[in-house]
């Protein structure tokens, strides 16, 4: 248990609203302080009115006031982001952060939203689009000369300063044509609302393809949601967890209880302990709560419990 890193979301959405706007600060530097590995950050922007802050400029703004801890985005929706300046702003992060950077990319995000027809962003063949930046990502970053396809041309591109490329994760389900991605082309995997026996099932299978193809085997980085504490507030805010995340994923109340982080500091550990213990080697926590310092308190309680 004592390798098994965790990490937890920064507030990008609706809880910022409580915490202010220096809230990413003092949430970064309290993940840090508690002794946390990595804080992260999703990119959820939609242009509906939902509040969503862009995802580049919360983990730089993470990064200025840390020293230590990895930044890790969770993920980033590769459709919406031209090729080349995403390499350009992860090469200058990873450069100004000392790399600390973990790139999570992905096809999804909200196909069809506002904010995707507003940047023309492809719903189709995104597969490629992904498999492009697996490929071409690392040698841009790295400051190597790297081929890419323009308007009407291949042009050919070389970034300054060169940086450590950072591992490039994966986030998706369990599919075999999204292990087989990750398995020949990232050094990770993404997933989520996973319970600990699905967890097992396909981190074997990503082994296998991974074993097959003469890689080694990706690292398995879990998302989950958690509602820590047994006070009434917090039990009112997990209550209120299950309904939301239901609705929004089409899951029953005991299957969601099933894939999410709730108890005090001892059962939380012994939930990380299960899910590590199915082949997680990280699990990045997004607090569900109105009291986000504290959930980082009482997170750093179970990290140190769960090492013992």
């Amino acid at each position: 248990m004592s390798e098994l890193e965790i990490g937890v979301a920064l507030p990008t959405m609706e809880e910022i609203t409580a915490l202010g706007r220096d809230g990413i600060v003092a949430v970064a530097r309290h993940a840090e302080a508690v002794g946390l590995d990595s804080v992260g950050a999703a990119d959820v922007l939609i242009g509906d009115g939902t509040l969503a802050l862009e995802s580049m400029v919360v983990l730089s703004t993470a990064a200025a006031v840390t020293e230590r801890i990895a930044l890790s985005f969770g993920v980033l929706s590769v459709p919406t982001r031209p090729l080349a300046m995403l390499a350009a702003q992860v090469q200058t992060l990873q450069y100004l952060s000392g790399g600390r950077v973990r790139l999570g990319l992905g096809i999804g995000g909200f196909p069809g939203s506002p904010f995707w027809h507003a940047l023309d962003a492809p719903e189709r063949r995104r597969g490629n689009l992904l498999d492009l930046a697996l490929d071409k990502l690392p040698g841009l970053i790295a400051g190597e000369p790297t081929s890419l396809p323009g308007s009407a041309e291949t042009v050919s591109l070389r970034l300054a300063p060169a940086a450590t490329v950072p591992p490039l994760y994966v986030g998706g389900g369990t599919s075999e044509v999204v292990l087989r991605r990750i398995a020949t082309r990232a050094d990770g995997w993404l997933p989520s609302f996973l319970t600990p026996a699905e967890l097992s099932s396909a981190v074997t299978r990503l082994r296998e393809l991974a074993a097959e193809a003469g890689r080694p085997a990706p690292r398995v980085e879990l998302g989950m949601h958690g509602v820590l504490g047994d006070r009434p507030e917090d039990r009112a805010d997990r209550e209120q967890m299950l309904a939301k995340l239901g609705d929004f994923a089409g899951m029953s109340r005991d299957r969601i209880a099933a894939v999410t982080l709730t108890g005090g500091p001892e059962e939380a550990a012994d939930r990380l302990a299960e899910f590590a213990e199915a082949g997680a080697d990280e699990i990045g926590i997004g607090f569900d709560s109105r009291d986000h310092l504290r959930q980082l308190d009482l997170l750093g309680e179970a990290r140190v419990q769960a090492a013992r």
